[in-house]
């Protein structure tokens, strides 16, 4: 098994997790001291400490149980590079949960989010294995589900100190920042054209079967938790394939799955419906490497009757006596 905090990619992939760090970091920053974010500080903290401290703890027990040096030992640098993608989401989770002021649902979420890349991996080919779970996206739903009384922080906390351009300035930077990155680091572009795409689509099926206003359908995508969904959210690299069919497929599945939660009344449907497309790829692919697997030879005796099969080439089972 791979180091957790190990690049499968190019170089790109580190980039972009420095700068999608960076931008997280920033916008958490300008929430708590000028766009007028609810939580407290004390969440942020919270989040961040517990994340920090589940993925060293893990990685450690997983490097101590493989035999190998864990990958953060080599200087500050290799260390903050290894936490990036838990930073990430801790601030995420604290940034868009609202759980009044009780800090332990935001560890729980946080938590469930960090230990969902080690409990839950699928093969990804030659041997390698992966997380397929969003962790941000992860613990939120989990939190959501479990605890009906937490909800998501309330859409005006992002732009409420603003006022004139400024409300329109920092959804612009969001957006460009976001196309920025899935252009030239992450190449999620053509899944958030599907997500996009989709997304207006099953607004005008609803629209046309439910009767629902087509405006009032497609209002989400005015708001600041839409757009961090859209750009910082489900574009995740590690969680994604890597392909354009592969891509559109995903996004369009996410969209298409939000819009059944959203005719059957089921609120959140951003979080719940990337939570499940996110394990239908990760069935999806653990059936596969099921199927392209081979049956172990079966012996008589001493000796062994040679066979061939694989469950992904043909049906038949030969076998040479």
């Amino acid at each position: 098994m791979p180091p957790r905090g190990e690049s499968t990619g190019p170089d790109t992939r580190l980039a972009a997790l420095r700068r999608f760090a960076a931008a997280i970091t920033i916008l958490n920053v300008l929430g708590h001291f000028v766009l007028g974010f609810e939580q407290s500080w004390a969440q942020p903290l919270v989040a961040l400490a517990t994340a920090y401290t589940m993925e060293l703890t893990l990685e450690t027990v997983g490097a101590w149980a493989d035999r190998r040096p864990p990958p953060f030992r080599g200087g500050w640098c290799a260390l903050i590079d290894f936490l990036l993608p838990a930073h990430i989401t801790a601030l995420a989770v604290s940034m868009l949960l609202y759980a009044n002021d009780r800090l332990w649902v935001i560890a729980f979420a946080t938590a469930m989010g960090i230990g969902s890349k080690t409990l839950i991996r699928v093969p990804v080919g030659r041997g390698r294995v992966r997380h397929c779970l969003n962790p941000s996206n992860t613990g939120i739903a989990l939190t959501l589900l479990l605890f009906p009384w937490v909800g998501i922080a309330p859409p005006y906390q992002f732009t409420e100190n603003l006022e004139g351009v400024g409300d329109l300035l920092l959804p612009g930077v969001i957006v460009l920042s976001g196309m920025f990155l899935n252009t030239r680091f992450t190449g999620r572009v053509p899944l958030i054209l599907a997500w996009l795409g989709g997304f207006v689509l099953q607004a005008a099926v609803r629209s046309l079967a439910q009767g629902t206003p087509m405006v009032a359908a497609v209002l989400p995508v005015t708001g600041m938790a839409f757009l961090l969904f859209t750009f910082y959210m489900v574009t995740d690299p590690a969680t994604t394939p890597s392909g354009t069919l592969g891509q559109l497929a995903f996004g369009g599945s996410v969209a298409a799955t939000y819009g059944l939660l959203t005719a059957s009344h089921v609120v959140f449907g951003l979080f719940f419906s990337l939570l499940i497309v996110c394990s239908a790829r990760g069935l999806g692919l653990t059936a596969l490497a099921w199927a392209r697997s081979p049956i172990p030879i079966p012996t008589h005796g001493d000796r062994p009757i040679p066979a061939r099969v694989s469950l992904a080439s043909s049906p038949v089972l030969e076998v040479a006596e």
